[in-house]
């Protein structure tokens, strides 16, 4: 019988050959240790039936512990020890006592050693075996044991040691360690820890396979969503604030009940965000439905601009930034004269078309302004893909909306000024054709209820006002059948000259930092720039040139040479360069064969010159200068209409069947093709014939017919302006073009004698210098010509070279 100090341990069992440290807080168990460092370091170990009881007496205590020696003791700043301990033998407890020593109260046990119990035999030997073979295993699957846990079993050669051993890192109940713990038969001990072990080793592989299949399945989004789901719950338990995710739907939500959306839209996006909250927050499909609720409570739902009902201001304005071009904003007025009265107006769609830098681009900003409304412009050049305007559809993968709901995104409201730019350069291939996917945005019966691929919504576009620009009209007829068409045909050198003295040379004075007084550019020399240096229906090319004299005055100040430049008539050609091109009369003087034509390109009006000569031949009618189709025809009509009035014009059909007649337009390498050559190829080819020469300062314009009727022409303002960039003094139009004239500005019109025509008679009379004198002919004179042309069978053939 023994008598030690006792330590009551509450959720462990210690084994004999067990090391272990332990912490002690109970003042009993704490006087305890220290009666012990006082003693011989002996102490008596027992485990706890109750592990919450603080003050345990004989009926809270195992009747089983250890006997141990205090290997060493250490007090803590808290006032609890740390003390390692050694256990060495089983003990029983017979009896408990309380005594009071100099370190304090403490419990002191009567223990009765028991004494370790042998066993030997086949049947030990196998159990050991099996034991530390069973303990490999479960040490393998079981991560919480040490790494070095049994290590050594193999060596130990006693059975009871090793029972003891291999019951220490069992991990299983402090009831069934006790139970290892009070059994003094080895082999038996061994057999309850094989069965402990075999038991956990069952549950440890169930565990293994399902952690091997559920690693197998889990994904990364899998994985980020458990984890976000442990830091959902982790930031709850610490702040009770729910974040993250939650917060993002809960403000998706927010929105939804606050925009005006329609009753449509907001259907469709409560049952997205519905199926968003049952999505792993990570997964591909949550991605794409998060980004559609981006798109579609972006829009501007209900959020208009506060449009100017100012008709004067509006005015001003138009009139501040654009000099001329009195149609399109008398046009503008009136729109906004409409809306300020009736307080709304489906938007009109209105197609500037002209040749570059002319100002349609700028023009949509001034309208924008002038009525108040955000400006947004796309430019549709090259465009080929229908998506581009309706949008993808949500199936693809990186499916986007539409240029026009993109745009409608960046501009915040549902009323602003869409400039669709360069809308003749759509393109067409496999992938769809983009101008007809315009025909619904552009078509004011429509647009109200548009339909984007991506939002697969009604969407309202009727507040929206529609721009278009365009050099030609080269669209398909049911588009331009539901615009407006505004031509911008180009400047007269008077407009030129207000336009760069008012915007231009300010804004290259200022783009090149020149100070106030430092570049002058004289009127007289900026007319000469325009008509020597620049040949072109816009201003771009004058704004360049008024850079290049503005660079190399800058240059001259920089260098010291001068403080100040003024450009005179006189040195204009010191800063602008050679002169580029000839103002004034088309020929030098009258030529057979040679007229001046007009054309009309999608970059302006042209001078266009027609020359033919005859040469000996059968009759025929040669071209070159790369003309198209249209124009073929005409020579060909010209041709056979100057062979059956021959003799009116004085001119025997018996010198046409010994001739050939070649008509050359110069400048080969440029395409021509357009229906307005006519009365110039006849003129042409009656002068060659006749040898009358043409008029130097006379163009002309208009097709003709067999009959020789002038028919009209398109392009007349254009054409106009290029006679007059040309010097050209009279023009020949036809009579039916005598309407548009009314359209015309003063100055184009001052400034040209213009002759309605209506038949090549009138067109003759006033071309040539001379009027043709008429002859009599007659069959007899037909077949007394026969032997000169006997070798020009089929004299009325047409030969067309390219």
């Amino acid at each position: 019988m023994q008598l030690l100090p006792l330590l009551p341990l509450r959720d462990i069992v210690v084994f004999p050959g067990m090391v272990v440290p332990l912490f002690v807080g109970r003042e009993k168990s704490v006087a305890a240790l220290e009666a012990a460092m006082a003693g011989d370091k002996d102490i008596f170990l027992l485990a706890q039936l109750d592990p919450g009881c603080d003050d345990p007496d004989g009926d809270d205590l195992y009747d089983v512990g250890v006997i141990a020696t205090v290997l060493q003791l250490l007090k803590l700043p808290d006032g609890t020890v740390r003390v390692l301990v050694e256990a060495r033998q089983r003990a029983r407890l017979e009896d408990l006592r309380l005594e009071t020593s100099g370190q304090g109260e403490m419990v002191v046990a009567a223990v009765e050693a028991i004494d370790q119990a042998e066993a030997s035999g086949s049947e030990v030997e196998a159990m050991m075996r099996s034991v530390v073979e069973t303990f490999a295993e479960y040490a393998k699957l079981n991560k919480k044991l040490p790494q070095d846990a049994g290590e050594n079993l193999g060596e130990i050669t006693e059975p009871s040691q090793l029972a003891d051993a291999v019951a220490a890192h069992i991990q299983t109940k402090v009831g069934d360690k006790q139970a290892m713990l009070s059994e003094s038969d080895p082999l038996k001990r061994l057999e309850m820890a094989h069965s402990f072990m075999e038991g956990e080793l069952g549950v440890l592989q169930v565990e293994r396979r399902i952690r091997g299949r559920v690693k197998r399945q889990m994904e990364k989004t899998q994985r980020e969503y458990y984890l976000n789901e442990q830091l959902k719950a982790i930031q709850q338990e610490l702040g009770g604030d729910d974040s993250g995710e939650g917060n993002e739907l809960q403000e998706l939500q927010e929105k939804i009940d606050r925009l005006k959306l329609s009753k449509e839209a907001r259907a469709k996006a409560n049952a997205e965000l519905k199926k968003l909250r049952t999505m792993q927050p990570m997964s591909a499909e949550a991605t794409v439905i998060r980004n559609y609720l981006d798109v579609l409570l972006g829009l501007p739902w209900g959020k208009r601009s506060k449009l100017k009902r100012d008709i004067p201001a509006a005015q001003a304005i138009l009139d501040a930034d654009h000099y001329a071009l009195e149609k399109v904003k008398d046009r503008i007025v009136e729109y906004l004269a409409v809306q300020a009265r009736t307080n709304k107006l489906k938007g009109p769609i209105l197609c500037l078309v002209g040749p570059p830098g002319v100002g349609k681009t700028s023009l949509g900003k001034s309208i924008a302004k002038a009525t108040g409304r955000q400006f947004i412009r796309q430019s549709l050049g090259g465009v080929r893909d229908e998506a581009e305007i309706r949008g993808h559809r949500r199936t693809y993968i990186g499916s986007l909306p539409g240029k026009i709901v993109s745009n409608l995104r960046k501009a915040g409201t549902s009323n602003p000024l869409f400039l669709l730019d360069e809308i003749d350069k759509l393109g067409q291939d496999f992938r769809g054709d983009p101008a007809s996917a315009l025909l619904e945005v552009l078509d004011p019966e429509q647009n109200a209820k548009f339909q984007d691929h991506y939002l697969e919504l009604d969407y309202d576009l009727s507040d929206v006002m529609f721009v278009c620009t365009a050099n030609s009209l080269n669209l398909p007829q049911p588009l331009l059948d539901r615009m407006e068409i505004i031509r911008l045909e180009g400047y007269t050198e008077d407009e030129k000259v207000e336009i760069a003295e008012r915007h231009l040379v300010a804004k290259q004075v200022e783009a090149h930092g020149l100070k106030a007084g430092e570049f002058t550019l004289e009127s007289a020399a900026l007319r000469d720039l325009i008509r020597y240096y620049t040949r072109e229906a816009g201003v771009r090319t004058l704004e360049r040139e008024i850079a290049r004299l503005a660079r190399k005055s800058l240059r001259k100040i920089l260098e010291g040479k001068a403080t100040s430049i003024t450009i005179t008539p006189e040195n204009l050609g010191e800063y602008a360069g050679v002169r580029k091109y000839r103002f004034g009369e088309a020929e030098e003087e009258h030529q057979v064969g040679a007229v001046t034509g007009l054309a009309w390109t999608e970059v302006g009006g042209e001078l266009l010159t027609i020359e033919s000569v005859t040469v000996p031949g059968k009759g025929g009618v040669k071209t070159t200068g790369k003309l198209g189709e249209v124009m073929n025809e005409s020579v060909q009509a010209a041709f056979s209409f100057v062979r059956a009035r021959s003799p009116a014009y004085g001119i025997k059909p018996s010198l046409i069947a010994r001739k050939d007649i070649h008509i050359h337009l110069p400048e080969g390498a440029v395409p021509k093709d357009g229906p307005s050559a006519g009365i110039g190829m006849v003129t042409s080819i009656v002068s060659t014939l006749t040898g009358i020469p043409v008029r130097k300062d006379i163009a002309m314009t208009g097709e003709v017919t067999l009959r020789g009727r002038v028919l009209a022409i398109g392009g007349l303002k254009e054409k106009l302006l290029a006679a007059l960039r040309g010097g050209i003094t009279t023009v020949l139009i036809p009579e039916e073009n005598v309407k548009d004239l009314a359209e015309l500005p003063a100055n184009i019109t001052a400034g040209l004698e213009i002759v309605p025509v209506g038949h090549v008679d009138q067109v003759l009379e006033r071309a040539l210098v001379a009027v043709p004198e008429p002859i009599e002919w007659t069959e007899a004179d037909d077949l007394a010509s026969q032997p000169s042309a006997a070798a020009a069978p089929g004299s009325g053939d047409v030969r067309t070279a390219h």
